[in-house]
């Protein structure tokens, strides 16, 4: 009974791991910090190749990531509505 007992909750653990993760890839603090990442990151390459307008040049890539965080949860919804087998739904 003792090895049932540990495999639930060795279960459970793996549940709140994979919960705490999922929470992470959703949240609104890793969609901004990535953005202002790349915004930095844009900006300083755009800056050291002497590209004009590098700050603002950098907005680019930093907005394209923002909307498309914004914008693929539904078009992932759709597409696990049409294409994924019953059972995966």
């Amino acid at each position: 009974m003792g090895n049932l007992e540990s495999n639930i909750e060795a279960i459970l653990q793996r549940n709140k791991r994979v919960e705490a993760d999922k929470a992470w890839e959703t949240s609104m603090f890793r969609r901004m910090t990535i953005g202002i990442l790349t915004y930095l990151t844009a900006s300083i390459l755009l800056w050291m190749l002497d590209a004009p307008n590098p700050f603002l040049n950098a907005l680019i890539p930093s907005v394209a990531y923002l909307l498309s965080t914004v914008t693929l949860p539904p078009l992932k919804q759709w597409w696990i509505n049409r294409y994924a087998p019953k059972g995966d739904r």
